[in-house]
């Protein structure tokens, strides 16, 4: 029976989380260069005066 090639598996590993990290990045970045719509909806919603 083969060994099991335990750096391989890690390196696997460690290259999805870096893939998920970056993913995760990418959209905090893109989130942060749009303005929040919920807040300018909500300021819309409300009547002038109260």
């Amino acid at each position: 029976m083969a060994k099991p090639n335990y750096q391989f598996e890690k390196r696997q590993r460690e290259l999805e989380k870096k893939k998920k990290k970056e993913e995760k990045a990418q959209r905090k970045a893109h989130a942060a260069d749009e303005p929040p719509q919920a807040v300018d909806d909500a300021k819309a919603a409300t009547p002038p005066g109260l």
